[in-house]
This record gives structure tokens, sequence and C-alpha cells, in this order.
């Protein structure tokens, strides 16, 4: 059992089928009155990618149009855990939008969640896994995996399908 978690690092991939994971962070959020960073995590374009995008358009308007996706994601985080509040919370619960903040970060996936937790000095990481094959996550391990074999904070992983 988890002594009191104060701060509570939510990352997902905001693909379908990650609300299970959501939830488990927010029933916990409601358990111990903490807060939730919801964590989402672009993972870096890859040079070849950028020097052809760089081709096509003028680097300033890359730079602003990057700029403007990353305004549009945050506020596709937000709506999300405020429909997903809306959905799942009753008039009673606890649970605020303002014990729920939302984060957006680029590098390697499993990295940031590690390198957030480690900065937030957060008491609990949520996240959930979902995986193709047992012969993929062998070869490849799952983002799950790498942050619970480089972290040092308690890890709560959640299975996830593709349904919400």
């Amino acid at each position: 059992m988890l002594s009191k978690v104060n701060k509570i690092l939510y990352a997902s991939d905001i693909e379908k089928g990650s609300r299970p994971a959501l939830r488990a962070a927010v029933n916990l959020c409601g358990r111990y009155q903490s807060e939730i960073t919801y964590l989402h995590v672009i993972e870096p374009i890859s040079s070849a990618i950028k020097s052809r995008i760089n081709d096509l358009i003028e680097e300033a308007d890359l730079d602003e149009l990057y700029n403007q996706s990353l305004v549009n994601l945050k506020h596709k985080l937000e709506k999300r855990v405020d429909d997903f509040l809306k959905s799942e919370m009753q008039e009673s619960d606890v649970l605020k939008m303002t014990k729920i903040k939302t984060r957006i970060e680029e590098g390697v996936v499993w990295k940031t969640i590690v390198n957030v937790a480690n900065e937030m000095d957060v008491d609990l990481i949520i996240m959930g896994t979902r995986t193709s094959s047992s012969t993929e996550q062998f070869f490849t391990g799952s983002t799950a995996n790498k942050v619970m074999l480089n972290s040092k904070r308690p890890l709560l992983i959640i299975p996830l399908t593709d349904k919400e």
C-alpha cells in the first residue's frame, strides 16, 4: 500500500482505449486528494523527415505551424480531461479540473516520462500499456517496461485495449 500520494504523473498516448488508465489516476487522486499531471510526450521527428519538410516549408512557417500544433494538442488534452470528468464524475465528487494539469513534452517517450517524474518529484507514475503480441514486447519492450526498469518511483501499469 502506498503512503501519502500528493503528486501523480499520468502518462498517456491519448489513443483510443486509454480511458481505464485515466480512470485509475482520477480514482487515486480522489482517494489521496492529490494532484495529477497529465503528460503526453511527442517523439521527435527524424532528421530525414525534418530535412524533407524544410525543403517544402520556410523555417519560420514551420516553427509557427509547430507552435500552433502544440497549442491545439494542449486544448485536446484539456478537452479530453474535461469530457472525462463530465461523463464519469458525479457532482458530489471532490475532484475538480484544477487538480489536473496538462503537460506536453518532446523526446524519447520513456526517458521523458522518467525525467519529468524526477523533476516533479512525483509519488506515483500511472500509465497504460498495450502490445500487439508477446513476441513484439519481448523484442522491443513496451514503454511501460522501460519506465519500470529505469525509474525508482512507484509505477502503476494499467492494461489497455483499443476500446474506449
